[in-house]
């Protein structure tokens, strides 16, 4: 709970307490509070124990932490059902962007692209910079573009 608190803002926090309560109210502030935070983890208590019953024996293990999107999607990318960590583990992202930027660049990869196909079957070359247009051949100019 105070995870995050300091050892100087804990001793700032005791010092306010004392000048806003004083010293001979603080300890039963102190207790009122501790009842408060413990009536109010029972109470939580036991309303996920009634939501869990109304779900049925299908959702016994069900737990609220999985509500958190972050630990939902964990939860499923951990699940070996898909054989995401299988994908993961073939997917080589930085391979990948230096195949793609070597074929946007024109320099040859050792490898073999997917990204550049064979020229055959009327395909273009994606990796091959396109020839220069001839003096006499102007490119094609459309006025309702401009």
């Amino acid at each position: 709970m105070f995870n995050d608190i300091g050892p100087l803002e804990l001793v700032t926090i005791v010092v306010l307490a004392v000048l806003v309560f004083g010293p001979d109210k603080l300890p039963k502030v102190i207790q009122d509070v501790m009842r408060t935070v413990r009536k109010v983890r029972e109470f939580s208590e036991s309303a996920k124990q009634d939501i869990r019953q109304e779900l049925g024996p299908e959702f016994k293990d069900f737990e609220f932490e999985d509500l958190n999107p972050k630990t939902f999607i964990r939860k499923q990318l951990d699940n070996d059902d898909l054989g995401i960590k299988e994908l993961r583990s073939s997917f080589d992202l930085k391979k990948e962007m230096a195949e793609v930027a070597d074929a946007v660049h024109g320099r040859d990869t050792d490898a073999p692209s997917a990204a550049a196909p064979a020229p055959s079957g009327g395909r273009v070359d994606m990796a091959k910079k396109p020839e220069e247009p001839r003096r006499e051949e102007r490119p094609p100019f459309d006025a309702d573009a401009t």
